[in-house]
């Protein structure tokens, strides 16, 4: 299902395969980057799989599309650029597919958006970060999963650096008003994330 969307998205405006296949060659080899446990191609389809559930609330499909496949293709844990990286890469990408600067321009957003999460005046942006957020809502066991993946990705860093890190990190989530900007995922998931972050606060 995931690369059968990235084709069909990057035909609409190319019919050159040969480009299709190199646009996705970039991104599979990106999300499949042995350092990564969980910002991998799982990650991206469970974000297209919540996308797809609200997909009659989406102004622009195209965008968020975009913002899904290159959100994380630059994730270095050393780095604090990433999102910047990966909305310059994403830039090039849709500049050669001739993509209007408008809807780059909300891609762009997006992909930033994911850095703080914070709520946006465009009801996709919101709707694409809260779906990105949307592992937080899980049923424990699969948060389990998630958050053992983050520390894996994070194996660099000793317990005594990484466990203030991320308890900073999953406090800031509570402290949040909401932790889902949109009334669907908002309803979906607030309270088991707010329980999954809690109990690994517990664990850390």
């Amino acid at each position: 299902m995931l690369f059968d969307t990235f084709k069909e998205l990057i035909s609409k405006y190319n019919h050159d395969e040969n480009m299709v296949k190199e646009f996705w060659t970039e991104v599979e080899k990106n999300y499949t980057n042995k350092k990564r446990q969980y910002h991998t191609l799982t990650h991206l389809d469970n974000l297209l799989v919540q996308i797809n559930e609200i997909n009659s609330e989406i102004k622009n499909r195209d965008a968020i599309l975009f913002s899904l496949f290159y959100h994380d293709i630059i994730y270095n844990v050393l780095k604090s650029d990433n999102e910047e990286k990966s909305a310059e890469l994403a830039e090039k990408r849709m500049k050669q597919l001739h993509i209007s600067p408008e809807v780059f321009g909300i891609t762009r957003e997006q992909i930033l958006a994911t850095k703080s999460h914070i709520k946006s005046n465009n009801s996709d942006t919101n709707y694409f970060t809260d779906a990105d957020l949307s592992i937080l809502g899980h049923d424990w066991e699969t948060y389990s999963v998630y958050y053992k993946n983050v520390r894996r990705e994070y194996g660099i860093y000793p317990d005594f650096v990484y466990n203030p890190g991320r308890k900073k990190v999953l406090t800031h989530f509570l402290e949040m008003e909401r932790i889902f900007k949109t009334d669907y995922f908002f309803n979906k998931f607030e309270l088991q994330a707010k329980t999954n972050l809690e109990k690994e606060i517990a664990l850390l």
